[in-house]
C-alpha cells in the first residue's frame, strides 16, 4: 500500500506564514509557490514605502473604515502595475498602513505591509473569541487578499499596540531592516520614498506618514503626487520637534527664574507635558525651593498641608501642579494670604502638540523620564483645556513668569526628542 500522508520532506511551504514580536507586533510574510524572499543584493538599496489605506486601497463601500474584509479595492486603478514596475526597477517596496494596513514591494523578493492595527486585540485573538471586525483574522483575511492579488513576495509588518513599532516612531522599520539584513547592507534614504496620506493637509486625520518618514530620513509624497503626478494640498500648521531644539545648539538660553524673596510660594501654571517638573528641577530646585506635587503627594489637601509646614518652617515652596483654572489657584493665593507670603506663578506656554510630544517621548524612553512617569491620558489634555483660565495679577500674584518651552539635554537625547512620536 502507498503511503496515505505526503512525507513532510515533499511537502511544500505555506505560502504565508505568521508570527507575532512581542504580543505587539505580527510579521506575515507571503511567498506565491513556495517561492521565498532572497536576500538583497550588495550594495545600498533603494526603498518604495507606502501607506496601505487611502494610499493603495480604498473600501467599496465608501465608509472611512473596512466593514468586511472583502471590502476593499484599488486606490487607483494604476497602483498595482506602478508597484509591479517599482519591482522590475530593482526598488525593496515597503508600505507602512496607519489603519490599517500598509505595504513594502519588494523587487523580484518582497513586498512590505507595514500597519498600525490598533484596533486588533491579539490578546483576545490567541483565546479565540474576539469577532470584531478588525480582528487579527479579519486583518489576516485582508491583507492575504491584497498579497495575492499583487502576486509577489509579501510580508506584512503590524503594529497593534501603542509602543515603539507603531508609526510615527521606526519600530516596525528597524524590524524590517534586520529580517533583511539591511541594517548591514544599507539603505540609500535620498534614492528612497514614502508614500502615505497621513500628510498634514487640510482633511487630513494626522501627519503621521510625514513624520514617519523624516524620522526615517527618507522624502516623503502623497499618493496624488506619486501615483497621478498632481500637486499636494497645502499643509496646515504641522507640528515640528525639530523648532525647539534648533536654538539651543548655537546659543545660550537665557534665565528663565530668579528668586525675589528669602521666603515666597510659586505656583505653575500649565498643561501636562508642558515641562513643568524638568522646569522644577533644572531651575528651582538648586534655589532650595522644595516641590509640592500632587502626583505624587495624591490629593490637593495633603498638597496645602506640605506647603503650609514648609512655609512655616521658613522654606520656599514650588507647587508642580497644572492649576489651570482661577479656582483652583484660589486655594493657593488664599493659604499665601493667610501666611502673609508673597505669591508668584510660573505659566508655562506650550501647544497641546507639543504637550502630548513631550508625553509620548517620556513614556518610551526611561532615560528622558528619571521619574520614570507613566504616559498622561488623552482625556486629561482636554482636561486641561476645557478649564483653563489665563492667570491674571488681579488674583493676588505679584508677578507670573512666561515659560516658553526649549529642549535643554544632551546630544543624545536632542535626537531622540527631536523625532516625531505621535
Amino acid at each position: 500500500m502507498s503511503s496515505f500522508f505526503t512525507p513532510t520532506s515533499q511537502k511544500k511551504p505555506e505560502p504565508i506564514t505568521w508570527r507575532v514580536v512581542r504580543n505587539s507586533l505580527v510579521i506575515g510574510r507571503y511567498a506565491p509557490d513556495g517561492k521565498t524572499a532572497q536576500p538583497p543584493a550588495a550594495g545600498q538599496r533603494k526603498i518604495a514605502a507606502f501607506d496601505l489605506d487611502s494610499t493603495l486601497i480604498t473600501t467599496k463601500s465608501g465608509n472611512t473604515f473596512a466593514k468586511s474584509a472583502t471590502d476593499w479595492k484599488w486606490w487607483h486603478a494604476s497602483v498595482p502595475n506602478r508597484l509591479k514596475e517599482l519591482n522590475s526597477q530593482g526598488y525593496l517596496l515597503f508600505s507602512y498602513y496607519q489603519y490599517p494596513a500598509d505595504l513594502f514591494v519588494g523587487p523580484r523578493f518582497q513586498v512590505v505591509v507595514v500597519s498600525n492595527q490598533k484596533k486588533i486585540s491579539l490578546k483576545k485573538d490567541l483565546k479565540g473569541g474576539h469577532s470584531d471586525s478588525k480582528s487579527l483574522a479579519t486583518f489576516k483575511e485582508k491583507t492575504t487578499a491584497v498579497m495575492t492579488q499583487l502576486e509577489v513576495p509579501l510580508s506584512v509588518y503590524a503594529a497593534t499596540e501603542n509602543d515603539e513599532y507603531r508609526k510615527p516612531r521606526m519600530g516596525m522599520w528597524r524590524e524590517f531592516l534586520d529580517d533583511y539584513d539591511l541594517d548591514v547592507a544599507g539603505v540609500d534614504l535620498s534614492g528612497s520614498v514614502f508614500v502615505g496620506d497621513a500628510a498634514g493637509r487640510p482633511g487630513d486625520h494626522s501627519s503621521t506618514d510625514r513624520g514617519f518618514a523624516a524620522n526615517i530620513g527618507i522624502p516623503f509624497k502623497t499618493p496624488e503626487e506619486f501615483f497621478l503626478e498632481q500637486a499636494s494640498d497645502p499643509l496646515t500648521e504641522v507640528f515640528d520637534p525639530s523648532l525647539y531644539t534648533k536654538s539651543s545648539l548655537d546659543q545660550p538660553v537665557p534665565k528663565p527664574f530668579s528668586r525675589k524673596h528669602t521666603l515666597e510660594l510659586v505656583i505653575f501654571c500649565g498643561s501636562p507635558g508642558a515641562g513643568k517638573s524638568t522646569f522644577y528641577w533644572n531651575h528651582m530646585e538648586p534655589l532650595g525651593y522644595e516641590r509640592v506635587n500632587q502626583d505624587k503627594l495624591g490629593t490637593r489637601p495633603k498638597c496645602l498641608k506640605v506647603a503650609r509646614e514648609h512655609l512655616e518652617a521658613k522654606k520656599s515652596v514650588a507647587v508642580d501642579n497644572t492649576n489651570a483654572d482661577v479656582e483652583t489657584r484660589a486655594y493657593w493665593t488664599s493659604l499665601a494670604k493667610e501666611l502673609k507670603v508673597p505669591i508668584r506663578c510660573v505659566q508655562f506656554i506650550s501647544s497641546p502638540e507639543l504637550c502630548r510630544h513631550n508625553n509620548a517621548v517620556r513614556a518610551a524612553n526611561k532615560e528622558l523620564n528619571p521619574e520614570s512617569r507613566t504616559s498622561v491620558p488623552g482625556i486629561a489634555f482636554g482636561s486641561f483645556a476645557s478649564r483653563f483660565k489665563e492667570p491674571t495679577l488681579d488674583e493676588g500674584f505679584e508677578d507670573i513668569i512666561p515659560v516658553r518651552f526649549q529642549f535643554q539635554g544632551s546630544e543624545d537625547a536632542r535626537k531622540v526628542w527631536g523625532q516625531y512620536w505621535i
